[in-house]
């Protein structure tokens, strides 16, 4: 209870100091307080000249996110391989880490493994961090006496994992920002400078044409409701957000509908037999059965059509069917990516086969993206030259009338 009243009051600290060597060093560091800062500095080997509390203006980090894991999973394979022992490297890594809170996970993890529980059980006490594939594969690794050879593929596949999810986020945020940059346009002028337009028609005393007549009322509307249209809208997403979340079936049909939407929807099958390709090949080549592994694709394929798909491939496996007939029956997979499976099967390379499957799909789905990226520049023009052009020829439609008339 002592200890973790202590890690609950750690401080964060900026420090300077020399090191063995005479060199200036400097850093940040989290401790309970200044003199235990000063006693682990000491400890290794660095004599402090300044030490700071970090002030609030620039807090760190207060949570612990996926691409921390990632960075960690590296860090600690490196170190294993180079024969560090596993409590020594948990130390180097988690005194050294710059977010306090992944400090914190790690010493506790560290903790844990000095007083005798094994490394999967360790991070079996955090699930928000390290999921049932990853403990699973550290088990596997520590059962087999190869640990550092797992936590090496653990971090490669950390990696991939959250490169891949890095360009899904890229490749869903220019449509996103499209919409929103034409809807914030749009708004602007038919608050702001459409009633201008207005009260200078006023003074016409003729009729005004119908595409005119249409934007001023629409920019009438927009500002007398313009708070409900944002209540409603606002409502509608969260609404749309909380029933995504709790809701399976409205899961699957958005996750499916995505599937079909141009451009994006080949990205996304493409992201999403590049993290199934990459989840099996890693579970297979440490050792887990097929069955068990499957189990565990299925979650990490990151839709739930594939994720559903995965598991009636699982089920068929599990009596019997080969891997490769299973996933042509669920008509999710490309003929080349089975065939490859099935080759994987025949010659009893399976991880081999399904690595190369994902480094293939990997490499489409960043030049997939690039080539959005390229195209959506144009795009976003385009659309707004439409939205601002429809507007600024609706207004100027009663000046042009007016000439002709004189």
């Amino acid at each position: 209870m002592a200890e973790s009243a202590a890690a609950i009051k750690q401080i964060p600290f900026t420090w300077e100091g020399t090191d063995r060597n005479g060199k200036r060093v400097k850093g940040k560091l989290v401790a309970a307080s200044e003199a235990a800062l000063r006693a682990e500095l000491r400890r290794q080997g660095v004599v402090p000249t300044r030490i700071r509390k970090q002030t609030n203006l620039f807090k760190p980090r207060a949570r612990v996110t996926p691409a921390d894991i990632a960075i960690f999973s590296r860090q600690l394979a490196t170190m294993m391989e180079a024969g560090i022992p596993i409590v020594q490297a948990f130390d180097i890594v988690g005194t050294g880490h710059e977010n306090p809170a992944m400090q914190k996970l790690i010493l506790t993890i560290k903790a844990d493994v000095e007083g005798g529980t094994s490394l999967a059980q360790a991070l079996a006490k955090h699930p928000l961090h390290f999921d049932e594939l990853y403990i699973n594969l550290v088990e596997a690794g520590e059962q087999a006496g190869a640990l550092e050879t797992l936590l090496d593929k653990i971090a490669t596949y950390k990696e991939k994992t959250e490169a891949i999810k890095a360009k899904i986020k890229k490749a869903l945020f220019y449509p996103t920002a499209v919409v929103i940059a034409g809807i914030v346009v749009t708004a602007v002028l038919l608050i702001y400078v459409i009633p201008q337009f207005e009260s200078l028609f006023q003074g016409f005393g003729a009729d005004l044409p119908a595409f005119t007549r249409l934007v001023i009322n629409l920019s009438q509307f927009v500002q007398s409701k313009g708070w409900l249209i944002l209540l409603v809208g606002g409502a509608a997403v969260y609404g749309f957000i909380h029933a995504k979340k709790r809701y399976r079936s409205v899961q699957h049909f958005v996750d499916r509908a995505m599937l079909h939407i141009p451009i994006i929807g080949p990205i996304l099958k493409k992201a999403a037999i590049a993290r199934y390709a990459r989840t099996l090949a890693t579970t297979f080549a440490a050792g887990v059965p097929l069955v068990e592994a499957l189990d565990s694709v299925a979650g990490a394929t990151g839709n739930i059509v594939y994720e559903t798909g995965v598991r009636r491939i699982r089920d068929e496996v599990a009596t019997g069917q080969r891997l490769q007939r299973a996933m042509e029956a669920t008509d999710l997979f490309p003929n080349m990516v089975n065939q490859m499976i099935a080759v994987g099967e025949e010659s009893g390379s399976l991880d081999t086969m399904a690595a190369k499957v994902a480094d293939f799909y990997e490499a489409e789905v960043d030049n997939a993206v690039d080539s959005m990226s390229s195209l959506i520049e144009p795009l976003i023009m385009a659309v707004l030259g439409i939205l601002v052009g429809g507007l600024v020829i609706a207004m100027y439609l009663p000046i042009f009338q007016m000439g002709q008339a004189i």
